[in-house]
């Protein structure tokens, strides 16, 4: 299992759509809204560093108002 934090940046305003969006995510552990640099910081868990990368890439940035991501990877 691998798990990461990824920190998401949003289109102003857009902050908490998106957060109800990417809950919906089994793969999404834990979500929630913060201030400063970022928008949303979401713990996310994925059998491979491939499924993570799935997931990101297609599920995250996909999303309409996601402006950025930043991933860290758990060891």
């Amino acid at each position: 299992m691998v798990t990461a934090f990824v920190f998401i940046t949003t289109r102003t305003g857009k902050e908490k759509d998106v957060l109800h969006k990417i809950l919906r995510e089994n793969t999404v552990k834990e979500a929630t809204t913060v201030y400063g640099d970022y928008d949303i910081v979401a713990k996310i868990e994925a059998e491979t560093v491939d499924k993570l990368n799935e997931f990101i890439i297609k599920h995250l940035r996909g999303l309409q108002d996601v402006s950025s991501t930043n991933t860290l990877i758990g060891l």
